[in-house]
């Protein structure tokens, strides 16, 4: 858990960047996350050193070698020691920004060809912004403190980190809320023996989310080394098409102790995914109305559902992704439920006759404010390709723990928890009415209904039925008002004038 001094700290980063001229958030925590991994080399290397000396042997694969580093951006020679942390941290503000922005910056951009770690392979169009020695001084001094590699920490750092970026407003967009992930994480309920994919990442939201939940869950199965290899290099994986987002996503997983996800450049829907038949679960926000290139979107989506809309796409694409009896979680916008046009149809269609769709839970509107206030729910299915929706668990969500305002405050009312006992026990949900919050649909109905997933279109309202006096007796009220009223008047008159 995050103390209050480490929120301190971090704030005091964050404000110092501001007054250093650096107001974008999302460039904030870039920077940020260069210098992250320059003090994360260190420290492992530090602790690499110290059990090697316990031992008598020699480093293993050291990052930072004996003797001299030739820097490619300027030709150089570079000491390595120069290159560590504990060295230039030490240093005059001048030579430290020299020895940062010129040397251990571009050593990172070029860190064993990009193949040190998931973060390092995402560098290379990667720019140092800093302006002044005086700026990134009050920085290290703020990161300095950080144990690196204290995973647990440093996990709860970052995502402090994404939540100041959230809430700057800026760049938001890339963030769902981290309880509205949690939530679907916990109705999934993933296992070691899952292959998970995010295929529009961003931070990493979920697949971070998935990796603390294995690790709540699993710790003792995580002990076993093959479980802990499938854990580090082969449960997760995630794309995205913007390599900042993906440096940032690389790092979170980092932090998280993931050291090696499959987290790659690629633009999901495009004929470059040949993804098929091989994920076991997806969890995702895709965007909603993200740009489109329709000429180079896959074949194979297209034979699914053909339109230009990239929330029907991905839909589509989750559904080629996944193995069979592969489960997907998907936030999509209110009018993939209701849409009328033949792309939304058929993808409903899809979902319904052809896969196995278990839940749609309908979100108030503010769960996305100040950034937006587009209505969503989030659609559970699992791929069959031979049918088998029996009865569609609906839920309406009118609260998730924070105000439905542009301030989302903590509040009291949380339909949450609820959500996730009942999905867990949707047997239990057989006796519940349309009248209540959440209830079960057989799918002849929806079909019905022309395959609409909205929720109103199956709720029941009461509707209590208001009795009102007659107009007589309203009128008698009011003359009997009025009689007291002149009378009043009247001994005013009578007292004062």
């Amino acid at each position: 858990m995050i103390t209050g001094e480490i929120k301190n700290r971090i704030d005091t980063i964050w404000d110092t960047f501001w007054t250093g001229g650096i107001t974008n958030s999302i460039t904030i925590l870039e920077q940020m996350t260069y210098l992250f991994f320059m003090k994360m080399l260190d420290d492992s290397q530090k602790t690499k050193e110290a059990n090697a000396s316990f031992m008598g042997v020699a480093v293993k694969d050291p990052t930072f070698k004996s003797g001299m580093w030739k820097n490619p951006d300027t030709g150089m020679d570079v000491p390595y020691d120069n290159l560590r942390w504990s060295v230039f941290k030490n240093k005059e503000a001048e030579e430290m920004y020299r020895i940062i922005s010129r040397d251990a910056f571009s050593f990172i951009k070029n860190l064993n060809d990009g193949r040190e770690s998931a973060y390092s392979r995402f560098m290379s169009n990667a720019t140092f912004l800093i302006q002044n020695p005086r700026t990134l001084v009050k920085v290290v001094e703020g990161i300095d403190a950080l144990d690196m590699n204290n995973r647990d920490t440093m996990g709860d750092v970052y995502e402090y980190v994404l939540g100041k970026m959230a809430a700057s407003g800026n760049n938001g967009q890339f963030r769902t809320p981290r309880h509205i992930i949690k939530m679907m994480v916990e109705m999934m309920k993933p296992t070691l023996k899952d292959s998970i994919c995010d295929p529009a990442m961003g931070s990493a939201g979920f697949i971070v989310e998935s990796a603390k939940y294995i690790q709540e869950h699993y710790k003792s199965e995580l002990l076993q080394r093959a479980n802990a290899d499938h854990y580090k290099n082969g449960l997760l994986h995630g794309f995205d098409t913007d390599t900042t987002m993906l440096r940032i996503g690389a790092m979170n997983l980092m932090l998280h102790g993931v050291d090696n996800p499959d987290v790659e450049y690629k633009d999901s829907l495009s004929t470059d995914n040949t993804d098929e038949n091989k994920y076991t679960l997806c969890l995702a926000n895709p965007p909603f109305a993200g740009s489109l290139d329709y000429d180079a979107v896959s074949k194979s989506i297209l034979a699914i559902t053909k339109t230009k809309k990239t929330e029907l796409l991905f839909m589509a694409l989750f559904v080629r992704m996944l193995q069979m009896g592969g489960r997907c979680a998907s936030i999509v916008p209110d009018g993939v439920l209701f849409g009328t046009s033949t792309g939304h149809l058929s993808i409903r269609k899809e979902i319904v006759d052809n896969q196995r769709l278990q839940a749609v839970i309908s979100m108030p509107s503010g769960v996305f404010k100040p950034y937006a206030g587009v209505s969503t729910a989030i659609l559970v299915f699992t791929k069959t390709n031979a049918g088998g929706t029996d009865k569609v668990w609906f839920y309406d969500m009118k609260a998730d723990g924070f105000s439905l305002d542009d301030k989302r405050n903590p509040v009291a009312d949380n339909d949450i928890p609820d959500i996730i006992n009942r999905f867990h026990n949707l047997a239990g949900e057989e006796g519940r009415t349309r009248k209540e919050q959440s209830f079960l649909v057989p799918v002849e109905e929806i079909r019905e209904k022309g395959y609409d997933l909205s929720i109103n279109k199956y709720k029941e309202i009461e509707r209590e039925k208001v009795e009102y006096e007659s107009s007589d007796v309203i009128l008698d009220r009011i003359t009997s008002l009025e009689r007291d009223i002149i009378s009043a008047l009247n001994d005013f008159r009578t007292k004062f004038m």
